[in-house]
C-alpha cells in the first residue's frame, strides 16, 4: 500500500475506478507541487491524496481518496473508498472488508497532524458504517440528499425580503458567512471542521449569495456552491440562522434559483430531523434521493505531541510575521507643569 504513482494509472482501468481517471491524473500531476507549497505557506490544497492497495504482481485491489478540509490541516475527510471486486475473486485474495479497513487505517496513520476526520456513508450501507465505527468514527448527523431541477420554476420577485439586503459571497462578506455557520452548525461538528472564513471560500465554487440584515450587519441566510472535485455534479449548501426560519419560502427560493444559474439539476442536503425544511424542499419540487450518515472522528493527543515541529518555525508565513506592519504607538501628551515658568533667562543677574 502506497501513494498513487505513475505506474498505477494503466492498472486503474476497471469499472470500479474508470470514472475517477480525471481526478487521478490531476492528483498525480499536482502531487509534488502540493507537498512543496504546503511546507512553506498555508494555502488551500491543490489536489487530494490517494492511497492505492495492490497485490503483486501489480494488481490494484482498492484505493482511498482523502482530502484536507481546512488550510491548517487539522481536519481531513474521506472522499472515496473503493475496491475492485474482480481482483478479489481469486483464491487467497483478501476480502473487501479487509481491503477497506487497511486503506482507512493507512490513511489515518499517514496524517499525523490531523486532529479530526469526517466521512459519510449511505444509511443502507451497513458494512461501510460498521467499518467506520470500528475505526473510531461516531455519528454526527443524519442527512437527506435531495435532487432539485430549477428549470420551469417561477422566479420569485425582488420584493420577497424588503427588509434584507442581498449580498454576493466574496472576501469582504466571508466573515458574515462564517458567523452564520457558527450559529447554524451543531457544536460538535463545528469543532471537528475547525474552519475559518478563508476555508469557506476555498470550498466554494460558483456564485454564493447572502441575505444580510443591514441594521445588525448580520447574515441570516446563505447559499453557496460546493466544489464538485471532479465528480461532475452540482451541489448547493443552504444555511439558515436558527432565529430566521421564517425565511423558508420565496426568500430562500430566490437564493437557490440565482445560485443554480440555469443548471439543469442540483443536489442539496438537509438534516433529516428538520421536518420544516424537508417540507419546504418538497414544496419547491425537490425529490429525496436517499439518506446518509455524517460521521466524525476526533484524535486526542498529549499536549507535548502537538507542539510544532522545528521545521515549522521556518515556514514562509512565520518568517514574514516579524515584518508585518504594527500599529504605531500613540505618544503620551505633555501636561503643563505649573512650577515651571517659561520666559527669557537673564544671565549674570545677582539680585
Amino acid at each position: 500500500m502506497e501513494p498513487l504513482q505513475g505506474w498505477c494509472l494503466p492498472l486503474l482501468q476497471s469499472e470500479a475506478f474508470v470514472d475517477l481517471q480525471p481526478l487521478l491524473q490531476r492528483s498525480l500531476l499536482l502531487q509534488q507541487p502540493e507537498r512543496l507549497l504546503n511546507r512553506w505557506i498555508s494555502r488551500p490544497p491543490l489536489a487530494p491524496e490517494i492511497l492505492v492497495a495492490f497485490r503483486r504482481p501489480q494488481r490494484i485491489i482498492g484505493l482511498a481518496i482523502v482530502r484536507r478540509l481546512n488550510r491548517s490541516g487539522t481536519c481531513w475527510g474521506i472522499d472515496q473508498l473503493r475496491t475492485c471486486r474482480q481482483a478479489l475473486v481469486q483464491p487467497g485474495s483478501p476480502t473487501v472488508r479487509q481491503v477497506e479497513t487497511a486503506l482507512v487505517k493507512e490513511a489515518l496513520h499517514r496524517r499525523l497532524g490531523a486532529t479530526s476526520w469526517i466521512a459519510s456513508a449511505a444509511t443502507d450501507r451497513c458494512d461501510r458504517l460498521a467499518l467506520l465505527r470500528e475505526q473510531g468514527f461516531q455519528p454526527l448527523r443524519n442527512q437527506t440528499v435531495w435532487r432539485w431541477e430549477p428549470a420551469g420554476r417561477p422566479h420569485p420577485g425582488k420584493e420577497v425580503a424588503a427588509e434584507l439586503e442581498l449580498c454576493p459571497l466574496n472576501r469582504r462578506t466571508a466573515a458574515l458567512l462564517w458567523h452564520l455557520e457558527q450559529a447554524a452548525c451543531p457544536a460538535q461538528l463545528r469543532q471537528l471542521l475547525d474552519r475559518r472564513s478563508e476555508d469557506l471560500l476555498d470550498q466554494t465554487q460558483g456564485p454564493g449569495l447572502l441575505w444580510v440584515d443591514p441594521t445588525r450587519q448580520q447574515a441570516v441566510a446563505g447559499v453557496r456552491g460546493l466544489r464538485a472535485h471532479g465528480q461532475g455534479q452540482r451541489e448547493l449548501e443552504l444555511t439558515i440562522h436558527p432565529g430566521w426560519s421564517h425565511l423558508l419560502g420565496p426568500p430562500l427560493e430566490r437564493l437557490l434559483v440565482e445560485a443554480a444559474r440555469q443548471a439543469p439539476r442540483v443536489w442539496l442536503r438537509s438534516d433529516t430531523a428538520d421536518c420544516e425544511r424537508s417540507l419546504w424542499l418538497e414544496g419547491i419540487g425537490a425529490v429525496a434521493e436517499g439518506e446518509e450518515l455524517l460521521m466524525g472522528r476526533s484524535v486526542w493527543r498529549r499536549q507535548e505531541s502537538l507542539a510544532p515541529a522545528e521545521s515549522s518555525r521556518w515556514r514562509l508565513d512565520t518568517v514574514l510575521e516579524t515584518f508585518k506592519p504594527r500599529r504605531r504607538p500613540v505618544p503620551t501628551p505633555l501636561l503643563p507643569n505649573p512650577g515651571l515658568r517659561h520666559g527669557p533667562t537673564v544671565l549674570g543677574s545677582s539680585r
